[in-house]
């Protein structure tokens, strides 16, 4: 077995960042339907070289101006886009919000650009690919490429579906949590810092 590798952060992929997402929609189309949560957590390393969770950021989303709100998806995720206690912020200042911490990320790691992790991470990209577009917001995140867990669960665990990798990593799941940007990305996270500390000790 070999030791855990103890590359720099900044060489470890490639000069890129990896910053796990999960965003909640009111439907699949990102350039017509509403973004409504986006939630982003940054990795760290402890003294070991084992990949964890660092800090999680998140932010309520008001739908932009015309976007399509599909009753089906606000009924599957249970969410009025307009009920006051949401604390919703609009889109420009929520992706600030998200990706501010995030290019602090890249400086103090010296890497060259954000890749965003995710389960089936293109849905994710292609929203804030959409909404960076609309806002003339500029993202930290490379346009096209991402690590795939769902893939990668499959791979190492044998199981795609997010609540059964994370299960098969050896952590809990919590169903009434499920589909909260929030609750989603840190359990990627999770999954996916698993999966990077398995392969780098050799474990594979």
């Amino acid at each position: 077995m070999r030791k855990t590798t103890k590359l720099p952060i900044n060489k470890r992929f490639r000069g890129y960042l990896p910053i796990v997402v999960d965003v909640e929609t009111a439907g699949w189309n990102a350039r017509r339907d509403a973004l409504l949560e986006i939630s982003a957590v940054i990795l760290q390393r402890d003294n070991q070289g084992f990949w964890q969770r660092d800090e999680t950021y998140f932010c309520h989303l008001v739908p932009f101006e015309g976007a399509n709100l599909d009753q089906e998806a606000l009924d599957f995720l249970g969410v009025d886009p307009y009920h006051p206690f949401r604390f919703a912020v609009s889109e420009a200042e929520g992706l600030e919000t998200i990706f501010k911490p995030i290019r602090k990320a890249l400086k103090k790691y010296g890497c060259s650009r954000a890749i965003l992790v995710g389960h089936n991470p293109s849905f994710d990209l292609n929203f804030i690919n959409a909404a960076c577009y609309r806002t003339k917001i500029k993202t930290p995140f490379h346009w096209f490429s991402t690590f795939d867990t769902a893939t990668l669960g499959g791979l190492v665990f044998g199981q795609t579906v997010l609540a059964k990798a994370v299960q098969a990593a050896g952590f809990n799941w919590d169903s009434a949590e499920a589909h909260s940007a929030i609750y989603d990305a840190e359990r990627t996270a999770d999954l996916f810092c698993a999966i990077v500390n398995l392969w780098d000790r050799g474990q594979k």
